[in-house]
């Protein structure tokens, strides 16, 4: 008995599956002819009555007010089972129409006449109606039963939306069914091969990546129009003409043509429509994936500081700053990392340095962009001369430079820190031997958002500089700062004092020679002679120095009357031989 039970609840279980799967079937295919896969077609529109009701149907306009709602009378009632869909009528190879059906069951009665079926859509300004009146006697006949009324002469087009309103005739205040339903769009290939608003043709093509040419072929457009063919970048909801455009004729047998292209971005598609007012447009990406050809533009304005990206094809991507290491290794800077959607990127305040480079990430990978790898714009470098390192800026920025050790792959921890303020270039004086093994240097730019730290390891200094190194390194070495001062003040002063003497000794040679100068023109007389006494002292002493033995002779001559004065020439050759 326990088991004949256990049967019949299993064989239940398989009846409920069953009835459920037949469901599910069938709102699939309900579903299937609401997106218009496989849509009824039908020959004429009509309006349809059952229980063998032959009842008229004509285009009505009411303007009247509803009646009092009559007891037992309510929407509820009256409409039953109300179903809305769209049919096809076709009187040619893509020559067919869209028709909206309205199917409601109706429960007859004495104040049931007809029904009247109402229609509005965008764009239009009075609604549109449909009246079915039945016959009296067919009233009188089945009033109190139900019947059913279909009805699809209400021409529509894809993608509509319909507001549907039932009411009876006469109209009944409160006895109204509504509803808003939605035509088909265009997505099904059954609309997209009959209904000539949805026929856009499709597109086969093959890429030429040497020639930059894309072959493009045409099948299933309209017969009797041309067709457009162009190349366009698509953003947002417009498509950026190229320059690339064909026009296939319709008498052309072959319905093909070909289109040069410059980059192959993603967003570059092949667009097509036929030649006929708001015709509907098909659109083919050949290079939907090749997001490799997203990453250039990089601009940077070298007053403002500022780098900037802006993407010439609609893409999500985070976007961030990071240092190159390697050939594939870029570590990200901290808090640069912006989420792109449609706008520009934008770093304010970069170090322009050749390891600063900018990331792009998305969904299919990472791609990394170097901007200032050529070295155009670096700001700052870090060298060495036969003085030891040596610190070159285009402009004025202070640096924060560290020396380490680092042993093995740890990090360099920083031991000796040195902030620098340069402006064209500055030489480092450390207390540390940067020439030793494993010792590194470390410097980042301060006065910026988004810098690289540069660690520079295995110095290799120069003979000379070793030498000038090793020469230097007693002093430098266990030195204080004061005595680094005191040493520093020597070099200054001695100099100064070296030049002071130097100018001193030339005043003196200076103010010696103007003595004499003023000396020599003071002998002469004020018209230019030599009066009687400088000669005859000249004359003295001149004999004098040439003949010492003729001093009385001299003695004599000194008492001898001689004229007051002399020519000029004699006075000029007086003091001749004074010097």
């Amino acid at each position: 008995m326990n088991r004949l039970q256990h049967y019949s609840e299993v064989a239940g279980l398989g009846v409920k599956k069953m009835i459920l799967t037949t469901i599910l079937m069938v709102s699939l295919y309900g579903l299937s002819l609401a997106q218009g896969e496989g849509m009824e077609r039908i020959q004429e529109c009509k309006t349809r009555c059952s229980k063998g009701l032959h009842c008229k149907s004509k285009t009505h306009y009411s303007f009247a007010p509803c009646r009092t709602q009559k007891a037992g009378l309510n929407t509820s009632v009256v409409f039953h089972n109300v179903s809305l869909s769209t049919v096809m009528r076709c009187e040619g190879k893509q020559k067919c129409s869209l028709h909206f059906r309205v199917h409601t069951a109706l429960q007859l009665s004495e104040h049931i006449h007809g029904v009247s079926i109402c229609t509005v859509t965008a764009g239009m300004m009075l609604e549109i109606c449909r009246l079915v009146s039945f016959p009296r006697v067919a009233r009188e006949r089945l009033e109190g039963q139900q019947l059913e009324v279909q009805n699809d002469c209400s021409e529509v087009w894809p993608g509509q939306y319909v507001h549907v309103s039932l009411k009876t005739n006469p109209s009944y205040c409160g006895v109204t069914w509504t509803s808003t339903y939605q035509v088909p769009e265009c997505s099904s290939r059954d609309l997209r091969s009959n209904i000539p608003e949805c026929i856009t043709g499709r597109l086969a093509y093959t890429v030429d990546s040497d020639r930059k040419e894309l072959a493009v072929s045409v099948s299933d457009m309209l017969e009797d129009k041309d067709y457009h063919l162009r190349l366009c970048h698509r953003k947002d909801y417009t498509c950026r003409d190229t320059g690339a455009n064909a026009l296939i004729r319709k008498e052309d047998v072959l319905k093909n043509t070909t289109l040069q292209y410059s980059t192959p971005l993603p967003c570059l598609c092949i667009e097509g429509w036929s030649a006929t007012s708001d015709a509907p447009r098909v659109q083919v990406f050949p290079f939907r994936d090749n997001l490799k050809e997203l990453w250039s533009g990089i601009n940077f304005d070298p007053v403002e500081e500022l780098l900037s990206w802006e993407p010439v094809c609609p893409v999500v991507a985070v976007i961030s700053l990071c240092q190159k290491q390697g050939d594939d290794e870029c570590d990200d800077l901290a808090g640069s990392s912006q989420t792109l959607n449609r706008e520009k990127i934008t770093f304010s305040t970069v170090d322009p340095h050749p390891q600063l480079c900018m990331k792009f990430t998305t969904d299919s990978g990472s791609w990394i962009r170097c901007p200032f790898a050529d070295g155009n714009f670096q700001a700052w470098d870090l060298g060495v001369d036969q003085l030891g390192l040596v610190l070159t800026s285009r402009v004025r920025a202070p640096l924060s430079l560290h020396v380490c050790v680092k042993t093995g792959t740890s990090a360099c921890h920083p031991e000796h820190t040195l902030p620098v303020h340069v402006e064209k270039s500055a030489n480092l004086n450390l207390t540390v031997d940067v020439c030793l093994p494993n010792t590194c240097v470390q410097v980042k730019r301060l006065n910026v958002k988004y810098a690289v730290t540069i660690l520079h390891c295995h110095i290799r200094c120069s003979d000379l500089a070793d030498a000038r190194g090793r020469a230097r390194a007693p002093a430098m070495v266990g030195q204080t700062p004061a005595l680094q001062g005191y040493l520093e003040l020597i070099w200054v002063v001695v100099p100064a004092v070296a030049c002071l003497t130097a100018a001193v000794i030339v005043a003196a040679l200076v103010i010696k020679a103007l003595i004499t100068v003023h000396q020599r023109r003071h002998r002469k007389g004020r018209h230019g002679v030599c009066t009687l006494k400088q000669q005859t002292e000249s004359h003295a002493v001149a004999v004098d120095r040439a003949t010492p033995g003729l001093q009385d002779q001299t003695t004599l001559h000194k008492e001898m009357p001689i004229p007051y004065t002399l020519p000029f020439e004699n006075c000029e050759r007086a003091n001749l031989l004074q010097f």
